[in-house]
C-alpha cells in the first residue's frame, strides 16, 4: 500500500460530475470549497494485498452475521439501545425470516497501512454512502489514468447480479426507491439515484420518491406514493432508528413486512440490519471473538483495561451515528469520562498516517462477498463529513 501525489486532470469537476458526483466539493466552516473528490493523489495496491483484505471482509461479514445472531437467539437487543419490545420482536422476526427478505449491501471502515492485519473500525451495514463515487468515478479515473491496470471494484455488476438474484423476493408493482429532501449536498439522493440505476440496469420496474412524500392512507392502513398507489416494496437511504421513531414510526412497525404479508411493505435493507450498524456490535464481536486479529478490542460497560496507563487508550463511539459525529478520543491513562449517552469503548488505533493524511478503508459487501474498495483521508483522527475520497489503483 503506497500514496503516490499526481497531476489532477483538466477539468476533473465536470467529468466527475458528468459520472454522477454532484457534490465534488466540500464547504469547511470558514466557507471555503475544497475538494471532497481528490485525484491530486492516489493509493497503490498489489493483487496479493486486495487479495488478502477481499478474504478478511468475507470472514468479518460472516462473523458479524453470528454476532447478530447471537443477539437474537440470547435477547441482548438492550446492549443495542433497543428497549421497545415491540421493535425487538421485529428486527428478530426480520432476522429470522432473512432468507425471504432482500438484502443488497454494506461497507466495512477498516484500518491499514500495508504492514499488519486489517482491522475493523466498524460495519456501515444499513445506509452505507460513498457508493457512487466508489463504483463509478474512481474506474472511470483508473482507466483514463492508468489504463490496463486494475482496481479492487466489481461493485456496479455485483449490485446488478445482487438485484437479479433477489427480484423474486420483491412483491409485484414498483419498487420505490427513496432519499431524504433534507439532504442538502446531493449525496443521499444521487447514492439512492444510483442504486436505482442498477436495479433498472437489472430488468427491475422502480420509482423515485423522497421519504417527506411518503404518504399514509388511513382507510386502507397502507404507506402510499404521490399516485396514491401502495408502496409495497422500497428501498429507502434513511436509517432504520429515524424511520421508527419518527411520527409514522408506529405505521412503520405495524405494516412491517417480514415474509410478504398482504397489507404491508417490504423494506430495504430490512429491519435485521439494526443490528450490524449498532455500535454494540463492536463490543459482541470482541466477546465472541477475543483476540481476533481482524477486531479491535471493545466494551460497552467501560473502557476497562483500555484507559490503563500502560494500555493503548480508547475511542467513544456512540452506538448510533454517522460521520463520525459524537466520537472522541482518549489516550492511554486517561481517566473515563463520563458519556451523556450510550457508547461503545473501542481500543484506539491511530488510523495510519500517510504524508500528514489520515486514511480509512471503506471495504464493500455485496451480498455476502466482498465487491470493492473506496479510501477517505481527513487530516485529523476522526473520519468527519471533511474527510476526502482518493482513488486506488492495482499495479
Amino acid at each position: 500500500m503506497k500514496r503516490h501525489t499526481i497531476e489532477p486532470r483538466p477539468g476533473w469537476q465536470q467529468t466527475v460530475e458528468e459520472q454522477g458526483l454532484i457534490y465534488p466539493l466540500t464547504r469547511f466552516p470558514d466557507g471555503s470549497l475544497r475538494p471532497y473528490w481528490d485525484e491530486s493523489a492516489y493509493y497503490e495496491f498489489t493483487l496479493p494485498e486486495v487479495e488478502a483484505m477481499e478474504e478478511v471482509v468475507e470472514e468479518l461479514h460472516a462473523m458479524c452475521l453470528a454476532a447478530a445472531a447471537h443477539i437474537v437467539e440470547h435477547d441482548r437487543f438492550a446492549d443495542l439501545g433497543i428497549t421497545d419490545p415491540r421493535l425487538a420482536s421485529r428486527i428478530a422476526t426480520s432476522w429470522r425470516r432473512r432468507a425471504e427478505l432482500p438484502s443488497i449491501y454494506g461497507r466495512f471502515d477498516l484500518r491499514y497501512d500495508g504492514t499488519g492485519p486489517a482491522k475493523m473500525l466498524e460495519y456501515n451495514a444499513d445506509t452505507p454512502t460513498s457508493l457512487v463515487e466508489a463504483a463509478s468515478p474512481q474506474w472511470f479515473w483508473m482507466e483514463e489514468r492508468f489504463p490496463g491496470a486494475d482496481q479492487w471494484n466489481s461493485l456496479h455488476e455485483r449490485l446488478i447480479d445482487a438485484w437479479k438474484h433477489q427480484a423474486h423476493l420483491l412483491p409485484p408493482g414498483p419498487l420505490h426507491f427513496v432519499h431524504s429532501d433534507g439532504d442538502e449536498l446531493g449525496e443521499d439522493l444521487m447514492t439512492v439515484a444510483y442504486l436505482r440505476e442498477t436495479a433498472q440496469q437489472a430488468g427491475l420496474d422502480t420509482e423515485a420518491l423522497s421519504v417527506e412524500q411518503i404518504g399514509w392512507d388511513r382507510l386502507s392502513g397502507r404507506f402510499v406514493d404521490g399516485q396514491l398507489r401502495f408502496i409495497r416494496s422500497c428501498f429507502k437511504l434513511y436509517p432504520w432508528e429515524w424511520l421508527t421513531t419518527d411520527r409514522f414510526g408506529p405505521h412503520v412497525l405495524n405494516t412491517l413486512d417480514n415474509g410478504g404479508g398482504t397489507g404491508t411493505t417490504l423494506w430495504i435493507e430490512p429491519a435485521w440490519k439494526m443490528l450490524l450498524s449498532n455500535k454494540a456490535l463492536l463490543a459482541i464481536l470482541w466477546e465472541l471473538y477475543p483476540g481476533h486479529p481482524n477486531l479491535l478490542a471493545a466494551y460497552l460497560d467501560g473502557p476497562r483495561e483500555l484507559a490503563a496507563p500502560d494500555g493503548p487508550g480508547y475511542v467513544a463511539k456512540p452506538l448510533l451515528g454517522r460521520e463520525g459525529a459524537g466520537v472522541t478520543i482518549h489516550e492511554p491513562g486517561t481517566a473515563p469520562a463520563a458519556q451523556g449517552q450510550p457508547v461503545c469503548y473501542q481500543e484506539l488505533a491511530p488510523l495510519p498516517d500517510f504524508d500528514g493524511n489520515r486514511v480509512v478503508l471503506g471495504a464493500w459487501v455485496v451480498e455476502d462477498e466482498a465487491a470493492g474498495l473506496g479510501i477517505r483521508e481527513s487530516s485529523g483522527l476522526i473520519t468527519d463529513e471533511y474527510a476526502r475520497f482518493l482513488p486506488h489503483v492495482i499495479l
